[in-house]
């Protein structure tokens, strides 16, 4: 990066430091907060295996957000990618998540939001990548419109498994947040899919999640038999 931003750290994960930074202490004509996402090295990997993985995942993370972007999928842009430092510097996506947002609408107002939810997660397939982390939480409502945020788990993959996979996760998610309307709000996203990319894909794509949840039930019965 260009010289030194000061940085707030706001998240630490597994895989990674989030900070968040002024990028007009840099750039003076760009008034706008930043997210500094640094990669962390992990000591129990072989110095040389650790530093290209990381490269690799911080190189591919930039490249899926200029994808989905190219896409028509709103996601935060990316100013600088540090392959030395293993850092990406992107656009704080400043809004409402739509874990608390969804909560305070009317249920027409929260379906006609699923649905939209639909068409961004059908433009991110149709552009061959999964998000790999789909949650109301990843999902920012800024001037009206959706943006999704947080690609790290996120892949160049066009198969039905891993979509299937998506969506499948996106449910759970939903499930476990907006309980008490998931049944009505996770077809308000599959109308909206379909929208995007037609019937027959919506078809396949259920049936899939279907097989992925007969799968991930008969793993737990097995366990518990065990």
């Amino acid at each position: 990066m260009r010289g030194e931003l000061k940085m707030k750290l706001i998240k630490q994960g597994a895989e990674a430091k989030i900070y968040l930074a002024d990028f007009s202490e840099l750039y003076y004509d760009l008034p706008i907060k930043v997210i500094v996402k640094e990669r962390v090295s992990k000591r129990y990997r072989i110095p040389e295996i650790d530093i290209k993985l990381r490269k690799e995942r911080t190189i591919r993370e930039a490249r899926i957000l200029h994808r989905a972007k190219k896409a028509g999928v709103n996601v935060p842009y990316v100013f600088e990618v540090d392959t030395k430092n293993m850092i990406i510097v992107m656009e704080f996506i400043e809004g409402e998540r739509l874990k608390e947002l969804l909560e305070k609408l009317p249920i027409e107002e929260r379906l006609e939001i699923c649905k939209e939810i639909g068409r961004v997660i059908g433009k991110l397939h149709e552009a061959g990548i999964v998000h790999g982390d789909l949650t109301t939480s990843n999902m920012i409502m800024r001037d009206g419109k959706i943006y999704l945020i947080d690609f790290g788990l996120a892949e160049f993959d066009d198969t039905l498994e891993a979509q299937g996979v998506d969506l499948h996760l996106l449910r759970r998610a939903m499930e476990s947040t907006h309980y008490s309307w998931v049944e009505e709000g996770f077809k308000a996203v599959l109308r909206g899919y379909e929208e995007v990319r037609g019937k027959e894909k919506r078809r396949e794509i259920e049936e899939k999640i279907k097989e992925i949840e007969l799968r991930g039930r008969y793993r737990e019965r097995s366990w518990i038999t065990s």
